[in-house]
C-alpha cells in the first residue's frame, strides 16, 4: 500500500542556470513517473526566483520517496543541494474534497 510524502527540495546557489540547463529533461522525466505525483511543482520567493520545488508522491515508503527524488535529471544535475521528506496526510481543503474528518 501506498503512503503520501511530502518532498521538499532546494536550490543550489547555480539552481536557476542549472533548472534552464535540465528543464526538458526534467519534465520529460516527471512524465514517466506521473503516476506517483499527486503534485509537484516549483517554489519562488516573493520577488518571483525559483528557491526549491515541492513534489507529493504516492509510494510505498520513503525509501521510495528518495529514490523517487534521486531519479529527476534535477538531482543529478546540481539543481538541488539539500532536502526533506515528511510524511504527508493531506486533511482539509479544496485539493482534498474538504475536511477528511
Amino acid at each position: 500500500m501506498n503512503q503520501t510524502f511530502a518532498i521538499l527540495a532546494w536550490d543550489s546557489a547555480q539552481g536557476a542556470a542549472k533548472r534552464a540547463e535540465h528543464r526538458a529533461a526534467h519534465f520529460a522525466h516527471i512524465e514517466t513517473v506521473m503516476e506517483k505525483i499527486a503534485l509537484a511543482g516549483p517554489l519562488k520567493d516573493d520577488e518571483g526566483n525559483f528557491v526549491g520545488s515541492m513534489v507529493v508522491a504516492h509510494v510505498p515508503d520513503r525509501d521510495a520517496a528518495e529514490a523517487l527524488l534521486r531519479s529527476d535529471p534535477y538531482f543529478a544535475g546540481g539543481v538541488w543541494d539539500k532536502w526533506e521528506i515528511f510524511p504527508f496526510l493531506a486533511a482539509a481543503g479544496q485539493w482534498v474534497g474538504g475536511k477528511t474528518w
